[in-house]
Formats: structure tokens, sequence, C-alpha cells
């Protein structure tokens, strides 16, 4: 199972650097985690991924159950050797798929039954059957099961469905069997911090190894999100990691980081990497836009990734324009290598003890909403 070794937290804020540390490898925390929805990380190899400093991917078991089928995977030696990843994997419960993916769903206690987006066909996932798929992928750090409430929805609602994620929380404790892996709880409670409260509690009262923060950065406001880990961070274990579900831009991830969380995922670097879209210490550049045709710079000045220091911002968008595959590559790659540089500078200033200074220029940097040029 892992281990977590909590090296520092700033005093001024909850800011923590820490070790993760997995069977296939140590994972310095804070940490940014790329996302390989169905075993691969879009438009990047395993190689490229190692290349940029990721010692952990997260798979997606909502899609990697439909298709090619967690039996297959399993076949195949587990996820690590499927996808040929040698460090550190996590793969998520299915639980926000099941509910953004699927029209026709139906929740019960015993789980949702729906409706497959690849093909219409009935399924049925429950607590146990989510323990299954996720052992026979094989993933270091796996997650329970959870009801990821629309946003906004009543608290009535709100309150039922954490609840239900809470008892389903304990089944998965109780159905998992594999001692190689490590399951996390998820906090639920919408924005209603009696809730978040409540399910804080009873999960840590249960003793997982690890305790997630999920049913965020669904479209509440910045300040919303601010006070639900505001509300949960003190109650979870100093000693466990803390991971922020569903945050990728530079703005969230450190103003997380200064609310004490350790673990972060997203798919919207990937994403906006394939729309012609480059983030930047600066803000972002829409390489796509006229404007570069013929400037002949990198991405981002000063920038040591593989696309900055080969190719110009007219060279990728002419590859984007083109809708040639290496334009597409060469943005993720620029995308997943700035926020890995970006997490390494914010671990370093909570070592160095000037992670206040860092925060407080960054904030500045990021009020101003500016897209660079």
């Amino acid at each position: 199972m892992i281990k977590f070794t909590l090296l520092k937290q700033c005093g001024q804020t909850g800011a923590r650097a820490g070790i993760l540390h997995t069977r296939h490898g140590d994972v310095p925390t804070p940490v940014f985690m790329p996302v390989g929805t169905q075993a691969a990380v879009k438009a990047m190899s395993p190689e490229e991924l190692k290349e940029i400093g990721a010692g952990l991917i997260l798979g997606n078991t909502y899609h990697l159950y439909l298709r090619p089928g967690h039996e297959l995977i399993a076949e195949a030696g587990g996820l690590h050797r499927f996808m040929n990843w040698d460090r550190a994997l996590l793969t998520d419960s299915g639980g926000f798929q099941v509910f953004s993916l699927s029209r026709l769903r139906r929740i019960e206690e015993a789980g949702v039954t729906f409706r497959s987006h690849i093909d219409g066909s009935e399924h049925t996932l429950s607590p146990e059957k989510v323990m299954a798929v996720q052992e026979a992928l094989g993933a270091d750090i796996i997650m329970a099961f959870d009801e990821c409430a629309p946003y906004p929805s009543e608290r009535e609602y709100i309150r039922e469905s954490m609840r239900r994620t809470t008892r389903w929380a304990l089944r998965c404790l109780k159905s998992k069997h594999r001692a190689d892996q490590s399951l996390f709880a998820i906090v639920q409670g919408g924005m209603y911090p009696d809730l978040r409260r409540e399910s804080a509690r009873e999960l840590v009262a249960m003793d997982f190894p690890g305790y997630a923060v999920g049913g965020l950065s669904v479209g509440e406001s910045p300040e919303q999100m601010h006070q639900v880990l505001e509300t949960v961070a003190p109650l979870l274990p100093s000693e466990k990691p803390r991971y922020l579900m569903g945050v990728g831009t530079a703005d969230y991830l450190i103003e997380g980081v200064a609310r004490g969380m350790d673990m972060f995922d997203c798919v919207l670097p990937t994403r906006i990497a394939r729309n012609g879209t480059a983030m930047t210490s600066y803000g972002y550049l829409t390489v796509r836009n006229a404007a570069f045709a013929r400037d002949f710079r990198p991405l981002e000045e000063g920038c040591a990734c593989y696309a900055c220091r080969h190719y110009t911002r007219a060279y990728i968008r002419h590859l984007l324009k083109a809708n040639e595959i290496l334009g597409f590559r060469l943005t993720t790659y620029h995308n997943l290598h700035m926020l890995a540089r970006f997490m390494t500078r914010i671990r370093e200033s909570i070592l160095t003890g000037t992670f206040p200074a860092l925060y407080r220029y960054y904030i500045a940097r990021f009020g101003r909403k500016e897209d660079v040029d």
C-alpha cells in the first residue's frame, strides 16, 4: 500500500510538501496528475510523460470497463503492463462519468444502472463491482464509488446523495481484497459546509489511506470552492494524502495547494491543447489565431520543453490549421510540461519557506486574466 511522508507545511497557509510512496516509485507532492482516460494520455507516449517528470497518471474506470473491458486488461497483466507504464497509477471510480455521460440512469441503494454512451447497452455499477473492476485494472491507488451530484442541487438532494456516498464507501472498503492497492474515499456534500463536515468526519472514522474532495470544479464560483476546501482540509488526517479532483488550471492549482491539497488532476490541459491553446506562466496563448502566423518565437520564452526548444508559434499554428497530429502533440507536451514545472516551483517554495510570496505573486498575475501575445 501507499505511504505518505509530510516533509513541510507552510506556517501561514495550509500548503504542504511531501512524498507519496507507491510500489511503482515515489511521487513528490504537491503533484498534478495527467489524465489517461482510456489507458493513454491523449497525444503523449509514456516515454514523453516521463520526460516531463510525470510520476503518477490516471486511468478512467468507467471508460476502461466499457472498452476494452477490465477482464481483457487483467489478462494482459494489468493496466501498468497493458499501457507500458512502470510508474504510479490511479484509477477513479467512474462515478463522475456515470452521472455526466449517461443520459439514462437509475440511482438506487444497490448501485447505478445506466446506458453506455458508446452503444446504448445497459450496465450496472455497484460499490462491489467498481472494486472488482479496479482490482482487475491493478492501479496503485483506487477510488471509492461515489455519487457526484449536479450543481446546483437542492440541499435535501445533496444530503441524501452524500449519505449514500458514505454508505457506498463503507461497502467499497468491505469488498476490497487486494492488499497492494490503496483505496481513497471521496468527501461529498455540495456547497453546504455542515454536510461537508459530516461527510469528512464519517469517512475519516473509517480510516482510509487517503481522501479526495469531489463535487467541485462543476460550475461553482472560486469562492465557493475555497470555502469547501477550508471547511474540509482541517478535518482530514495530516499524515494522509489529500486529492482535489478535477482541477487543472494554474490559478486553481495554487489556490488548492494553499488550502492543504496534495494531488490534482484534470483533462483541461490536454483538451485545450487539442483546440490550439497553450498554457504559459503568463496566461493562455491561442496559437491558432492569425496573429501568430509569422511569429517565430517559441510558445513560451524561456521554456525548456521539447516543443519550445525546437519549434515556433508560426510552425505550430500551421500544423494546427492543417490538422496535423504533430501540432496537437506539441501543444499537449508543452501544457503538461508547463504544469509539471509550475508544481515543482510551488513545492520548492514550500520547502524553502517562500510559498506565501510565490502565492501572492501568482494571484496578482492571475487576477489580470489576460491572454499573452
